[in-house]
Order: structure tokens, then sequence, then C-alpha cells
């Protein structure tokens, strides 16, 4: 048996490389709503229009997750990561070059196919790296990504597309990404211990997924926590505004300092979880973040320190939640299984965070001086996320063999 691969790169600067992958796909899908405005007039969009080049990346992604589910575990997860991040990346560069509202809508849905594949082989490939003892803590950094984004790349790609055109925060992404292609090519080891047994039979194992009750248990923990999430998150900025009188020329301030403090405490809740137990941690994170979501939404006019101070510890506690249970999903198959199930569990959150909008935006009614109902909103993700709290503890983590971190990851069939 031939000599085994080692890491090129230490453990924790490979999870910061992947974490850069991550935080290019997310300030690419949530530049697009700060932009709005200027599409709108750059593009002679309406309403319903822009709404759509949203929805393209999201819906996109959803659907290629699940249609390449029964087959991606077939592949050396780092050939498929490197292959579906030079499409996202030729598909960033098509939104830079778009001159249509039907230019800019497929090529957003180039995006978010390449871009949903990437992000659910990244957490498979996590799964694979890293021994479970350490797994939280390894979520924790990857977990980053969506804290930078928030606080370093939407508000700087607006500034950019206000000071110069449109396409110049897309062109920059394309710069970064580049780069980002270029370190994974040279560092990312092959990733195929999933492979050892030779190449599982793709709809044999696909099936045999969807028969898995621990991995239905596992999905629907994901469902809980996309909706008590994303039924406040689209209209957090309006309530912000309309309900709390917070002004609308600081709402940056809302996302920078968010931003900032979830990137420094979501390693912490991942080492945090990896010693203390991440149901435990959970737990602790939820409550916490269901009795904030009840300030927030029950919350009329409040100074600006008061309301920067509450929508920070939501930031914290509530993006928090997602560094355990990230961890958990991932250990709730086995390593033949981990791509295709991580697919699936993408694919949910996708379609799931689009309900939960949807659900959202019945629900409230927008009048002169207010948006009411925001209350039931609050009251609707404080359930749903106490129910979290029953699943992940019906989540069984699935045993793995001992392996240390200087021990290869690729194993070739």
């Amino acid at each position: 048996m031939r000599q085994q691969p080692r890491i090129p790169l230490p453990e924790s600067l490979l999870l910061i490389l992947l974490a850069a992958v991550q935080f290019t796909h997310i300030v690419d899908f949530m530049i697009m709503m700060p932009l709005g405005p200027l599409l709108m007039r750059e593009l002679s969009l309406s309403a319903s229009e822009f709404s759509l080049l949203i929805a393209a990346y999201t819906m996109t992604a959803g659907v290629v997750g699940l249609l390449s589910a029964p087959f991606i575990d077939r592949f050396d997860r780092r050939k498929v990561l490197i292959t579906c991040y030079v499409g996202f990346i030729l598909g960033t560069y098509a939104c830079a070059m778009s001159h249509s509202a039907l230019q800019l809508m497929a090529a957003r849905a180039v995006c978010g196919a390449f871009g949903g594949i990437s992000s659910a082989t990244i957490l498979a490939i996590v799964g694979d790296l890293i021994p479970a003892s350490r797994r939280g803590a390894a979520m924790g950094i990857v977990m980053t990504s969506f804290s930078a984004a928030a606080a370093l790349g939407v508000p700087f790609g607006l500034f950019l597309a206000q000071r110069f055109r449109w396409e110049t925060p897309f062109l920059l992404l394309v710069g970064v990404a580049v780069v980002v292609e270029i370190l994974l090519f040279l560092s990312l080891p092959p990733v195929r211990c999933h492979l050892k047994d030779g190449p599982p039979a793709s709809w044999r194992n696909f099936l045999g997924l969807l028969a898995d009750r621990n991995a239905w248990r596992a999905l629907l923990l994901m469902v809980s926590l996309v909706f008590g999430h994303f039924t406040i998150i689209p209209f957090l900025s309006p309530h912000l505004v309309s309900n709390m009188k917070f002004p609308e020329s600081h709402l940056a301030l809302v996302y920078i300092i968010g931003g900032v403090l979830t990137v420094f405490t979501a390693p912490l809740i991942g080492r945090l979880s990896d010693r203390f137990g991440r149901a435990r941690v959970f737990t602790l994170l939820v409550s916490t973040a269901a009795a904030i979501i009840f300030v927030l939404t029950h919350a009329g006019p409040l100074p600006m320190a008061g309301t920067l101070c509450i929508t920070g510890l939501f930031f914290v506690f509530a993006s928090g939640r997602y560094v355990p249970a990230q961890a958990v999903l991932t250990s709730a198959v086995e390593a033949k299984r981990r791509g295709a199930f991580m697919s699936l569990t993408a694919c949910t959150r996708d379609l799931c965070t689009g309900l939960a909008s949807l659900m959202a935006g019945r629900v409230v009614l927008q009048t002169p001086d207010a948006l009411q109902n925001i209350d039931r909103l609050g009251w609707l993700a404080v359930a749903v996320s106490l129910l979290s709290m029953w699943l992940i503890r019906r989540v069984r983590a699935v045993q793995e063999a001992r392996r240390s971190s200087s021990e290869t990851i690729a194993a070739t069939p």
C-alpha cells in the first residue's frame, strides 16, 4: 500500500481557505439586495423583476443541489470543489458583463447552481477532513465567512457600486475568487476517503440516504433553523426603520457591528460546543436567541445605542446556533453519503429560506406609519426555535474511525 499524502497546509489555514470560498459565495448572494435601487434604475427593472433576480440564485441552487445529490459522492471532493468554483467565477463575471435583466438573471442562475454545490462540498470536506472531536471548532472558523460578508463584503461592495458602477463589486469579487481558486488548486489535497471501498452506486446510495430516518431528522433540524431565522431576517431592516425609528442612513452599522461581533464569537462557540457538547451549547444559544427575538420583535422606538445592542446580540446568538448545528449535521451520515446529504441539506435550506420569506410576507402588513404583525413573526420564530432544541437531541452522530490530523484524508480507491 503506497504512502498516503499529508495535508500541505496546517488544519487551521486550510479551514480559513475554505471559509474564503464561502465568503465569496455569500457576498455574491447578499450584495444583490442593497444593489436593488441601482439595478432597478440602470436596467429599468420593476420590483417584481428584481425579486426574480434574487430568487434565481436560491431556486437554482436548490434544484441543482437536489439533482446532483445522487452522484456527488462518486468523485474526489477536491475536484468537485475546484471545478464548481470555476463555474461560480464565470457566473460572477457574467453578472458584471450583463446588459439586460434577462442576461443578469441567467448569470445569477449560473452562480446559484455552482455556488450551491460548492457550499455543500465544503461542508462535506470539513466532515471528512476534521475528526468529530474538533468539528465544532472547524465549523466555527468556516462560519466566520458569513460574518465577514455581512461586516466587510457587503458594505464595501455597496460603496464601490455607489462610487463607480453597479458592475464593480462583481468584478472585484471575480479577482478575489481567482486568487482563492489558485490557492485551492495548490493547497487542497485529494479528499477521497469516502471512496475507500470504491465509488458508491449512485442511486442505491441516494435511495439508502432517503431511507435513513436519522438523515430525515437532521433535515428537519435544518428546516427549524431556517424558519426560526428567516421569518425575521427579510423584515429586520424595515422593522428597525418603521417601528423602532432607527435612522435609515445608519442601517449599515447594524450589519457591520453584528458581523464584526460574530467574527470573534463563531469560533468561540465552535470550541465551546466541542468541549461541553453540541446539544448543550445549542440549547443555550437557542434559549437566549428566543428571548432576544421576542424583545426585538415587540420593541418600539429605542435610542440608537439600545437598538445596536439588541441587534448585535441577535447576530451573535441567532447566527451562532448554526455552528453546533452544522457540526451535528456533518456527523449525521457516514462519509460515503456525506456529499449527497450536504447537497440535500443545502437544497432544504435554500427552499425553506424562500418559503420562510414568503410566509413572513403574508403575515406582515404595511401601513403608512409602521409594519404590522411583526410580533406574530416573533412568536413563530420563537416557537420553531424551541422545537429545534428537541430535534437536535434526536439526531444521532454516526461513529467514525479515529484518525489524527497528521493522517491522510485522501484514500485511493
